[in-house]
Order: C-alpha cells, then structure tokens, then sequence
C-alpha cells in the first residue's frame, strides 16, 4: 500500500488543518496509507523516506537543518512532494534547500480576493479540464524556468499596472533528482477545494507526484 504524510500549520487563515483532511480524503479514496500530523518533525523523520508522497499544508515554518536534509534526500531519492496554494510555495520560506525543491515562492496577490481566470493547457494530467473564473488569490510567483506549465493566469493590471498582462503559472509539475514535484497556486481556504476543477486538478497532481 503506498504511503502519504501531510503535515500542516501555520497562518489559520489558510485552514491547514481542514486543507490536509481533504488530501487525506483525496489520497484514502485512492487506496494511500495516510498519517496527518501538526507535527513539523516528522517531514525530517528518519524514516521520510518510506513515503510515497510528502504533502506540507504550511505557511512559513522552520525545520532544524538535519531534518531538512533528510526530507531533500528523501526527494531526491524518489519521493514525491506536492502542494497547493501556500504549500510549496510559502512552507520553509529560510530554507534554500526547500526552496530549490519546491520550485516556487509566494511574493504577492495583487488585489487580495479577486476573480481571475484560469487558462488551461493541452496536457494529459488536466485532459478533460475546461479553463475556469475562479474567485481567490491570484499568486503572483517567482518560479524555476524548469518547471512544466499546465495551467496559467493572466494579471489584467488593474491592481498592480507595472505587472499588466504578465502569464503566471497556476499549475505545474517537474523533477527534483528522482522526485515529482507538483504545485497549484488554488485553494486559498479549504472551502476551495470541496469541488469542481480545483479539487480534480488536486487530486490528479497528487497522484501523479506520488512515488
């Protein structure tokens, strides 16, 4: 049976703790072994790497150096990472090593709560997913050039006008040595991802990311 550890906390606004049930909901309906934990720790645990898939639903957050070096080599050994919203692209905002795996960090979301559009790209992992409106943060990353895009956004300038019509991905996969790495920037709060494309888009990218 495959394995998955979600680890959540930080800034309550992002509901991490109802973020990580529905991953564990998400994962459990696909036949994963799921441990939820607030326990920061346990992403640096000795054993990691006996996961499939690693899944932080954190914003900000420190892990002590030698636990932060087994969860890099854990990826870099084949387990997956994923994340959504503030995971990934907030969690470990100190660690470089986190940072170059992630693949991207949070700077700004212009206008705060909006409604923006989702563009979709032809790729097999979002076959089927119509583009969307989507109301929430739109992100605004800095992010590895590495990076496979799957689905972008397009800031219209109205809040931010130096950064009018730049494309921004929403949705993307790559490789972190022999780890998959997948991040979607959708799902502010928990009650983003109760349905429709941004549960879905969720749901195939953890599949995908696990090991």
């Amino acid at each position: 049976m495959k394995k998955a550890l979600v680890v959540w906390g930080g800034m309550e606004l992002h509901t991490p703790e109802r973020g990580a049930h529905v991953v564990r909901e998400l994962l459990e309906a696909e036949g994963f072994a799921v441990t939820v934990t607030p326990d920061y720790d346990a992403l640096g645990a000795e054993d990691v790497g006996s996961n499939n898939l690693v899944v932080p639903v954190i914003t900000d957050g420190t892990l002590a150096p030698d636990q932060m070096d087994r969860l890099i080599a854990a990826i870099r050994a084949g387990t997956g990472l994923a994340g959504y919203h503030m995971g990934l692209a907030t969690s470990f905002r100190s660690s470089v090593p986190f940072r170059y795996a992630a693949s991207c960090y949070w700077v700004q979301h212009p206008g705060n709560i909006i409604t923006y559009r989702v563009d979709v790209g032809d790729h097999p992992l979002l076959a089927g997913i119509d583009s969307f409106e989507h109301t929430s943060e739109q992100y605004y990353l800095n992010y590895d050039p590495a990076v496979d895009v799957l689905a972008t956004t397009t800031f219209s300038g109205e809040f931010h006008p130096w950064r009018k019509q730049v494309v921004m991905p929403v949705v993307f996969t790559t490789m972190h040595d022999q780890g998959r790495v997948f991040y979607s920037s959708l799902g502010h709060t928990a009650d983003e991802l109760a349905g429709g494309p941004v549960r879905e888009i969720l749901r195939r990218g953890l599949l995908w990311a696990a090991r």
